[in-house]
């Protein structure tokens, strides 16, 4: 009988060391990343029409505009085109090539030409002569620098 006693009490030991280590719970699963509080959302895309209608609110070019159809009596207008349909990318941010043109019967001639950014708002103007692009901004300045030059 102490064999069986002996077998009884260990078998009785294992079950109840058994049944605290089914008791124990799992260990816990790392936490998942904490998401950022804010998150950023992605600029919206600018369609090649939105680009457009972007360059023709300028005021600089809204007083073209008018000038042209002024000067020539409604026979030219302004215009904005696309000069080519690839997004030409400058440090990382495609933008659309466009020209805002006086748009005569018997010929199209450059004004200007811009590169407006395919999501968010940001508007270059391009230099054709010297190939170098500046901000909207830098360009104002130069424009009125001219603008001043030639009142006086």
């Amino acid at each position: 009988m102490i064999s069986h006693t002996r077998l009884l009490t260990v078998s009785l030991l294992a079950a109840a060391l058994l049944a605290g280590c089914k008791e124990r719970q799992a260990p816990a699963q790392p936490a998942a990343p904490a998401k950022p509080a804010v998150q950023q959302k992605a600029e919206p895309a600018v369609t090649r029409e939105q680009a457009m209608a972007a360059l023709l609110a300028l005021p600089e070019v809204k007083s073209w505009s008018q000038d042209i159809e002024k000067r020539s009596r409604g026979k030219a207008h302004g215009a904005v085109i696309e000069d080519d349909p690839t997004p030409r990318v400058i440090n990382g941010t495609a933008y659309w090539q466009l020209s805002f043109v006086e748009n005569r019967a018997d010929k199209v001639q450059r004004r200007e030409s811009f590169l407006v950014a395919r999501t968010g708002s940001q508007i270059l103007v391009e230099d054709t002569a010297s190939d170098t692009v500046m901000s909207l901004d830098d360009w104002r300045r130069g424009i009125r620098r001219v603008e001043t030059k030639s009142a006086d």
